[in-house]
């Protein structure tokens, strides 16, 4: 398995030109903790939330004093300011951005992000262009898949393939992951995050009027699906 079987492939992002509050609203809205800087297709810098944490608008930029200054350069103490009192991403971001090829191995990556220390890292293809990005979550993601069965029983594949074939034809929808729907026993799994309770009601909907299903069990309030084989903590399926 390589970073182009997990990768978050819809990846947002932001230029350099970007501004701090800008960005700021971009991560809540998203829910998410970093976003590349791309000045068009070259990655040039990633911005976390970290980097956002110490600013002047919000009183916390640090404040250097007695013997702590006596041991900063001028030109530390010159980037600390420019990193907390400017006003667009090319001031705030990390330049020297961990990324990995498409082709990199999962193992590979897992390592990477864990002797880094980092939660994130882009992924770029053979001409050096971002085509997706790789978080913590999407290896846990790809963990818990790898415990799910390869071929599923004849019936079961048939109501996961019709459930998603229903599901693309419907724009409420977006475009629904495979990963996120698991059928067991004719007992519909759903995963996911969604904002609307509206769409959410729709999914389970779709998967209750799907034929052949026996009940349908909501998860899609948890961000990663557990070990399905600890199935004795699973909530019991709701009837259509």
């Amino acid at each position: 398995m390589n970073a182009a079987d997990i990768m978050t492939r819809d990846v947002i992002a932001v230029g350099p030109e970007a501004t701090v509050a800008e960005i700021a609203g971009i991560l809540l809205a998203n829910r998410i903790s970093g976003v590349p800087v791309l000045d068009g297709d070259r990655l040039v810098g990633i911005v976390s939330e970290g980097d956002l944490v110490r600013r002047v608008e919000a009183g916390t930029a640090p404040r250097y004093s007695g013997w702590l200054a006596l041991f900063m350069s001028s030109s530390s103490v010159a980037d600390e300011y420019v990193h907390t009192h400017g006003r667009h991403a090319r001031d705030v971001m990390t330049p020297e951005v961990v990324s990995v090829h498409d082709d990199a191995p999962v193992a590979e990556i897992a390592e990477l992000l864990e002797w880094r220390r980092i939660k994130r890292v882009p992924v770029l293809d053979a001409a050096g262009a971002v085509v997706g990005i790789i978080t913590r979550a999407n290896l846990l993601k790809a963990l818990a898949s790898r415990a799910v069965p390869a071929s599923l029983p004849a019936d079961d594949l048939r109501i996961r393939d019709a459930l998603l074939a229903e599901l693309r034809q419907q724009g409420w929808a977006g475009r629904p992951e495979p990963e996120n729907i698991l059928v067991e026993d004719g007992v519909v799994h759903l995963w996911g995050r969604y904002d609307e309770p509206a769409v959410r009601r729709a999914l389970v909907v779709a998967a209750e009027g799907t034929p052949g299903v026996r009940g349908v069990v909501d998860h899609m309030d948890r961000s990663l699906k557990p070990d399905p084989l600890d199935r004795p903590n699973w909530p019991e399926p709701a009837r259509p």
